[in-house]
């Protein structure tokens, strides 16, 4: 018997951006913003979820790497190198570029 006075539960589901990125566009946005934190270990993590997004296996084999070393290597304790990471790129779709960075003006 439900109870009139208590609320219906809400169902969720956890949210996952992998699910959001459609687009090379999508990817691009999303890896310039955890760049713009200088976080290695999230973009890593970011550089896996968008890997996701399309198939681990696709991405690993684009990028002429297994699966588990794709996996490992964009793990927490991973430690990709630039080689890797530009392959990984490549598989996405995507590139690396350098612009001048500007300091930040200081506050008056």
């Amino acid at each position: 018997m439900t109870n009139p006075d208590k609320p219906a539960e809400t169902q969720t589901k956890p949210f996952d951006i992998a699910n959001y990125i459609r687009t090379p566009e999508d990817a691009a946005a999303y890896l310039t913003e955890v760049l713009a934190d200088g976080d290695e270990v999230e973009f890593r993590r970011a550089l896996g979820t968008i890997a996701r997004s399309r198939s681990m296996a696709e991405i690993a084999e684009r990028a002429g790497l297994g699966r588990e070393s794709l996996y490992k290597a964009l793990s927490e304790a991973g430690n990709p190198g630039l080689s890797t990471v530009l392959g990984v790129l490549r598989a996405l779709d995507l590139r690396m570029t350098v612009a001048v960075a500007r300091p930040e003006p200081e506050a008056a």
